[in-house]
């Protein structure tokens, strides 16, 4: 499925498919819901960020990644449930890395969805600590991982 995948820069216009998949997210479902809860993917926020989505030939969504570079951050990464182990999830941390490089990061940090540690492991990173739950939004502690880039 990867190989039908094309990646673009996300535009102003797609906060509200963005933020339909993150809801939508089959991860973030009993005990992780409370940190999607309300959560928007805006306009501004796609506009201020380096969001880039992949989408079938005929335009369907299939996941999307934001990376903050000052500080650099994978801030969201999400692939559509139906979507899930086709190779999305590797083209866009593939991708990721690529744009990282070329804003001449040293690294990206990933503080991870608890269930997710292992696919960012697999992917490259190195866990480097554990992030503390924040109430009322996050309960759980996650892990804390680093892509270096050198």
């Amino acid at each position: 499925m990867s190989a039908e995948a094309l990646i673009r820069r996300a535009a102003a216009g797609d906060a509200d498919r963005l933020t339909a998949m993150v809801r939508a997210s089959g991860a973030y479902q009993e005990t992780y819901a409370s940190i999607i809860t309300g959560y928007r993917v805006t306009a501004d926020y796609v506009d201020r960020h380096l969001v880039f989505l992949a989408e079938d030939p005929a335009g369907r969504l299939l996941g999307f990644y934001s990376l903050v570079p000052a500080p650099s951050e994978l801030d969201l990464a999400f692939v559509a449930d139906e979507a899930q182990g086709r190779g999305i999830g590797r083209l866009l941390v593939d991708h990721m890395i690529g744009q990282a490089r070329t804003a001449g990061l040293a690294g990206v940090r990933v503080v991870a969805h608890p269930p997710a540690e292992g696919f960012y492991r697999r992917m490259g990173a190195q866990r480097v600590g554990t992030v503390a739950p924040s109430p009322p939004k996050v309960t759980w502690e996650r892990p804390d991982l680093w892509f270096a880039l050198s």
